[in-house]
């Protein structure tokens, strides 16, 4: 009896080490990642600090699952809705009244109103840009359209970019838009969806590696929807002009640093396998060939991580953060964070700074944490960072440093 009781004891002991062991790896579920950073016992005490660097202020509350944002020179700021709502936010208080005059949108799975983007000179021409999903749920497709804002009207609204081929089902429409210093404009454009989907008989995520589909890509258009003459696929026989760079899944995360130029980018992995990219021109990112995704009925999409000529993730996020906005921070209100990215994660419920040394490369990673699901994030003009939670009663929240 001695001797079972003595198992027992020590049975009882090793549950327990192995049940923490487990639950340290719980409670960091959402963040952690199979990349090959590994954060020092000093990177690990400075996530908590980075955490407790900030203080989240709720600028406002009572928005309808907001996607995307952008400010206007005067300082409000122009929030989406997903089921088709144009707001914007004067003085911190959210306008009762929406903007009128906003396209018709296909408000349906990830349909809906996505992102917004302010002209450059929108002190002169007035032009706002609007991405959303459009048609019905057996054929649809993502559109840019841009309009010019008076008051709380958009006037004169013209669809200027529209994908092709069109698809089915409610999924994976992208779309982040990204202003170059040049005045050209990035859109994101999702892959169209998950199997057993179809186009022409065969799985749509193969529309990815497709250069006469805009499906899984990244295009590069001018302000009035024309093709810029130094786009990398121009004049090339059966490609679609505006394609920038392909081989994406869904990316949701889409950002400039002003400073070096440097497009980034995050992306939807299917089960596990989020990706962190580097975006350059006329490059292939390798979905679905090259891939660290699972089936989400199990199993491999690709047995391939890596190939040549396909450019390989800088991050790997398994299991998924799903990611959402992202930014490069290039302000004066957080000097420790010069040059670092931000990025949100709506199953994570996080924004995750990224924090990048002098030449560019990642040195750690550090969570903000969150009640709801992250769905954007950007620096404003004044220097802070600003958050859309995705909820039935989302919030913008913006981050301000805590004095010492």
């Amino acid at each position: 009896m001695k001797i079972i009781k003595l198992k027992l004891f020590y049975l009882a002991i090793f549950n327990i080490i192995i049940l923490l062991g487990l639950g340290g790896c719980l409670s960091s579920s959402n963040s952690s990642d199979n990349s090959t950073i590994q954060p020092t016992i000093d990177q690990t005490s400075r996530a908590s600090q980075t955490q407790d660097k900030v203080k989240k202020m709720t600028v406002v509350e009572g928005l309808k699952h907001p996607w995307g944002m952008d400010w206007l020179p005067n300082g409000d700021i122009l929030v989406t809705e997903r089921p088709g709502r144009l707001r914007i936010v004067k003085n911190e208080k959210l306008e009762p009244q929406s903007i009128q005059g906003v396209p018709q949108v296909l408000a349906a799975g990830q349909g809906g109103l996505l992102d917004v983007a302010v002209h450059p000179n929108f002190s002169e021409n007035g032009y706002i840009y609007l991405t959303y999903a459009s048609g019905t749920r057996n054929s649809n497709q993502t559109k840019i359209a841009r309009g010019i804002l008076e008051e709380n009207q958009l006037r004169d609204v013209e669809v200027i970019f529209e994908v092709s081929p069109a698809k089915n089902g409610e999924q994976h429409f992208g779309s982040r838009l990204q202003w170059l210093k040049d005045g050209t404009l990035l859109a994101s454009i999702g892959d169209g969806g998950n199997p057993p989907l179809k186009i022409d008989g065969e799985l749509i995520r193969k529309q990815a590696q497709k250069l006469d589909s805009y499906l899984g890509k990244i295009i590069r258009i001018n302000d009035d929807g024309s093709i810029p003459d130094d786009n990398p696929f121009l004049n090339q026989e059966n490609v679609n002009p505006a394609i920038w760079s392909y081989g994406h899944r869904n990316i949701q995360g889409l950002a400039i640093d002003r400073k070096s130029g440097q497009i980034w980018s995050t992306e939807h992995g299917s089960k596990g396998g989020d990706e962190l990219n580097k975006i350059v021109a006329g490059e292939n990112y390798g979905w679905p060939v090259v891939t660290h995704s699972q089936e989400y009925s199990g199993g491999e999409i690709s047995e391939k991580r890596s190939l040549p000529g396909m450019v390989d993730p800088l991050v790997v996020w398994t299991p998924a953060i799903a990611p959402s906005g992202l930014t490069v921070y290039r302000g004066d209100k957080f000097t420790d964070w010069e040059g670092d990215l931000f990025a949100g994660g709506l199953v994570a419920r996080q924004v995750i700074r990224i924090d990048l040394n002098d030449a560019g490369e990642i040195v750690a990673k550090y969570p903000i944490k969150f009640q709801q699901r992250v769905r954007d994030v950007k620096q404003g003009p004044d220097g802070f960072i600003y958050v859309l939670t995705d909820d039935r009663n989302g919030q913008l929240i913006r981050l301000e440093p805590i004095s010492n």
